[in-house]
């Protein structure tokens, strides 16, 4: 069986607005290093799988930016979606696709907005989740939960399954959905929850089957788009068939239904979702003060515990100053100034649909 990569990497990164736009999103900026998440997502995966087996799915506008970032995948590697249809259209996708170059495919299908920090780990933890899934499983990624954080979904582990390759599978028993604080508490102090990371393993044949089962108006419009993978029309058929498909998470329509489904839990990937600009502390390196600073030099006498950032292009040209404050996000960019408290920072997306409402799409 043939071990590929599927990364979703079509996203607009809305919470990290100003700085991510449609026409820039969020998985290719460096925020704060030399790498932008996309090339850390392609770059952590290579030494297990082989360039041409990983494939991208991505946005129509974000194509080119993508295949500039990661030049040594094949080109005809990077399929386009004409609109967004949501994760289980993507994979489905993705699946069909791989399914018809290798009818055997085993699929990690990742995204490209992830930051872990311990690569090693993330490729051991896969090759377990490839064995897994080879025999049939569907295999989700969980990461043990360090706090009762209510920015991710949860997943409910039963029975031990075994141990593959030196990490212990678990029975998926359910999906939640984001919860409020009290019962995230609960869900951590059971010992029994971990965190949604959304990432997968399994046999490309294996979930079609269960997309086929659970979401048959999907899987019509996925076969025709297969067959028109055996005439080279893959194109013309993303025009006509993509945009009747419907909208759905893999998750809650088809995982939370689906046979066989087992979680790998890990505690030691470093690993962290950069949905928003307070995720950006959990990975990068704060001051003295509590302070991450990616911003030119300016006074900031008694600031403490805030996120300061400007455009490269700004910086030494524009100072940003703060005096006396605490707990802010500051994002300073040509056209667009935030300014909000850090456990705000989740609703940066209520701008973005205040802007898309009133037709400013040159903020968006």
């Amino acid at each position: 069986m043939g071990r590929y990569a599927l990364i979703m990497a079509g996203g607009e990164g809305t919470r990290l607005w100003p700085l991510s736009r449609r026409k820039r999103p969020k998985q290719v900026l460096r925020l704060g290093g030399q790498r932008t998440l996309f090339e850390m997502a392609v770059q952590r995966l290579e030494p297990l799988i082989p360039a041409e087996r990983i494939l991208i799915l991505t946005a129509n506008e974000q194509v080119e930016q993508l295949r500039a970032q990661a030049p040594q995948l094949p080109a005809e590697n990077f399929i386009a979606e004409p609109s967004p249809k949501g994760t289980a259209a993507v994979i489905g996708l993705g699946a069909v696709v791989l399914a018809e170059r290798d009818p055997e495919a085993v699929m990690a299908c990742v995204t490209a907005d992830h930051f872990i920090r311990d690569e090693a780990a993330f490729r051991s933890l896969l090759v377990s989740a490839f064995t897994l899934a080879e025999a049939g499983e569907l295999v989700t990624l969980g990461i043990t939960p360090t706090s009762p954080a209510t920015g991710f979904g949860y997943i409910q582990m039963g029975a031990a399954l075994g141990e593959y390759d030196g990490r212990q599978a678990r029975r998926v028993l359910a999906f939640k959905e984001k919860p409020d604080v009290r019962v995230a508490q609960e869900y951590v102090l059971s010992g029994r929850f971990v965190w949604n990371s959304g990432m997968f393993v399994w046999r490309a044949d294996r979930i079609l089957s269960e997309i086929g089962r659970l979401l048959p108006p999907l899987a019509a419009g996925l076969r025709q788009i297969q067959g028109s993978l055996k005439t080279g029309g893959l194109d013309e058929a993303m025009v006509q068939v993509w945009p009747g498909l419907e909208r759905k998470t893999i998750d809650y329509a088809v995982m939370e239904r689906a046979e066989r489904v087992a979680v790998f839990p890990a505690d030691d990937l470093g690993w962290w979702d950069v949905g928003g600009w307070q995720n950006l502390f959990e990975v990068l390196q704060v001051d003295g003060h509590g302070n991450l600073i990616l911003a030119g030099e300016g006074p900031r006498p008694d600031t403490r515990g805030s996120l300061i950032y400007q455009d490269e292009g700004l910086r030494g040209r524009r100072v940003v100053a703060t005096l006396g404050v605490q707990d802010l996000v500051i994002v300073d960019t040509e056209d667009a100034l935030l300014v909000c408290p850090r456990d705000e920072a989740q609703r940066v997306r209520e701008i973005v649909a205040w802007l898309a409402e009133r037709g400013l799409d040159q903020f968006l």
